[in-house]
């Protein structure tokens, strides 16, 4: 059976949180005998698809996992970096017809919420690597 590689895209806003996610994830992929090949940090959660897009151009890589923490602050700010990223994710995985899982928690979640969901990384991972799997 094939060996995937896949890439991850992860925010360093929040770094303290998503430093443990981009852990948990790796880890995860080890279990599943998954090659993290390429591992991108960007600023934030709004700057993943510029990253992911070149990720998905690289033939050697088969899926990509994004990681953040959108974290609830005074305005409405967090909606509206989550929804936009969300949406452009979303048209790059169908674009390059590779898998692109969502690993960003939030909008709308406290600090203590965001690191009670850090192992929402390793379910990004299982969710590339059964999507890779599923698909022909």
């Amino acid at each position: 059976m094939k060996k995937y590689n896949i890439g991850i895209v992860v925010s360093e806003y929040n770094f303290d949180i998503t430093s443990m996610m981009l852990e948990r994830a790796k880890e995860h992929a080890k279990f599943l005998d998954v090659n993290v090949a390429k591992i991108v940090t960007v600023p934030g959660v709004f700057d993943m698809p510029i990253a992911i897009k070149h990720m998905l151009k690289d033939s050697e890589i088969d899926g990509v996992v994004t990681l953040g923490a959108v974290i609830e602050g005074e305005t409405e700010h967090d909606d509206i970096v989550i929804q936009h990223a969300a949406r452009k994710i979303t048209d790059l995985a169908l674009e390059y017809d590779k898998p692109v899982t969502l690993g960003i928690t939030g909008p709308g979640m406290t600090r203590l919420q965001a690191e009670d969901r850090i192992d929402k990384a390793r379910e990004a991972v299982e969710a590339c690597v059964k999507l890779l799997k599923a698909l022909p």
